[in-house]
């Protein structure tokens, strides 16, 4: 291994440590330097001390370490991130951001894990950087990860506090399921040998629609924080159009293909599981007491929840079936059957986030007029669009344990979504503004329908 080759490998390792620096960053109020350095060096130090530690153990405990370590990472990650989610609605003004001993010791763990069985391919591919022996270059290796892990990690403090400073609720919610979904990444690292559905286009692919959901939210801090009727019906219909056209096109009609591509009857499994997607959504419906915002129409049972949280619960029955169909048209896209490209599985995330915009509005823009404070208005909206890359990510885990489930878990999804548009119909096809929402709908329906037959 060459230094161009090293210096590829210390950027990949660095990769987790930056996304949980931009976590931390997220948390705190103001990022100082010293805070950034403490990142940059536990993580540095980690990053560094992992491959060394696997190159000196050697090949011996290569089939147990690489059995563990990401099982270790997906604990100790799960563990973080949902505790930094607890924090998020925690009433304590005070700072909650911990850059202690033991919190730091577990994050820089379980991101540099991997690096542990990296450390053991120098065994059989060696650093040949040095003229000194293997040893020398080795440690030479580990010196140079430790201080590109460093730097990044560092900058990745000070890159998540930007956002976190203004937006801090909301962004510890972000950061925490950033966490859970690095750690159900590994999940899938170490249940999927063949790596088919673990690439970088599939974890990439199912945070864009939170991307979507963090940036409507955020429109609360705007000065003009209030929907006319007129253009609410046309996000509304847009985001119908949108739903409807991703459960016809991208779910039900690629499942029967599916199917028929495995020379399998496609309608009655079709059928029945479009039936079971409406039966899951009718139950969500019934059990979670939720308000659908601006139709002031409370459903589920009676609750003493707070208005705002019921206005956030609509949101998040309303993507679980996102989540659902997201994971499943990656797993579709990662068998490599030809049925679904990766640019038709990036169209349908792109697509979710063009949709998970406005409805991230209808969360946090009538929470807020119901009195709530705008960070309290922005972490509800945030906390809305969480359920699509969790769900995503549990998705493709389950495809990879039963690949045969996927037609019927795509169906499933492509029933709920419908269920789910059909039932906001009244938001975008009520008063004056009816027409207007009707021809939103017909475009985004027709053109989620053009990219995506356009793109398979």
């Amino acid at each position: 291994m060459r230094i161009f080759e090293l210096l590829l490998l210390a950027v990949g390792l660095a990769m987790d440590a930056f996304a949980v620096s931009i976590c931390k960053g997220l948390s705190v109020r103001k990022a100082t330097i010293k805070e950034s350095l403490i990142c940059g060096l536990w993580f540095g130090a980690f990053q560094g001390l992992m491959p060394l530690l696997g190159f000196l153990v050697g090949s011996g405990f290569e089939r147990l370490i690489r059995i563990a370590a990401p099982w270790i990472a997906f604990v100790l990650l799960s563990l973080i991130g949902l505790n930094m989610i607890r924090e998020a609605f925690s009433n304590d003004e005070e700072e909650t951001a911990d850059f202690g001993f033991r919190t730091m010791f577990l994050m820089a763990v379980a991101t540099s894990i991997d690096a542990l069985a990296v450390g053991i391919t120098f065994v059989a591919v060696p650093v040949t950087v040095l003229p000194a022996g293997r040893l020398g270059n080795t440690l030479f290796a580990a010196l140079v990860i430790a201080v590109i892990t460093f730097v990044i990690s560092a900058i990745g403090v000070k890159i998540g506090n930007l956002f976190g400073s203004r937006y801090r609720s909301g962004s510890e919610v972000m950061g925490g399921t950033i966490l859970l979904f690095l750690g159900l990444r590994a999940l899938i690292n170490t249940l999927d040998p063949s790596g088919s559905m673990s690439t970088s286009d599939a974890l990439l692919g199912m945070l864009i629609p939170l991307a979507g959901t963090v940036l409507g939210a955020a429109l609360v801090f705007s000065r003009r924080s209030h929907l006319s009727g007129r253009m609410r019906a046309i996000l509304a219909g847009g985001t119908a159009g949108i739903m409807l056209s991703i459960s016809v096109w991208g779910m039900i009609e690629t499942a029967a293909r599916e199917l028929a591509d495995l020379a399998k009857p496609a309608v009655l499994p079709v059928f029945l599981g479009f039936w079971a997607g409406i039966a899951l959504q009718y139950l969500l419906d019934r059990l979670v007491p939720h308000t659908h915002a601006f139709a002031d129409v409370t459903e589920g049972p009676e609750s003493g929840l707070k208005p705002e949280t019921k206005l956030m619960l609509a949101e998040v029955i309303h993507h679980v079936p996102e989540g659902i169909a997201l994971g499943a048209i990656y797993a579709v896209c990662s068998m490599n059957n030809g049925l679904v490209s990766s640019l038709t599985a990036l169209t349908l995330a792109l697509a979710l986030a063009v949709q998970n915009f406005p409805e991230a509005m209808f969360v946090s823009l009538p929470v807020r007029e119901t009195g709530t404070g705008r960070d309290t208005s922005f972490l509800m909206g945030v906390v809305s669009g969480v359920p699509i890359p969790i769900l995503g990510a549990l998705t493709l885990i389950l495809m990879v344990l039963f690949p045969a489930a996927l037609p019927y878990v795509m169906s499933l999804a492509g029933g709920a979504m419908i269920y789910t548009t059909v039932e906001e119909f009244p938001q975008m096809s009520s008063g004056e503004e009816g027409n207007k929402g009707a021809l939103a709908f017909a475009v985004g329906f027709s053109l989620v329908m053009l990219l995506t037959l356009g793109t398979a």
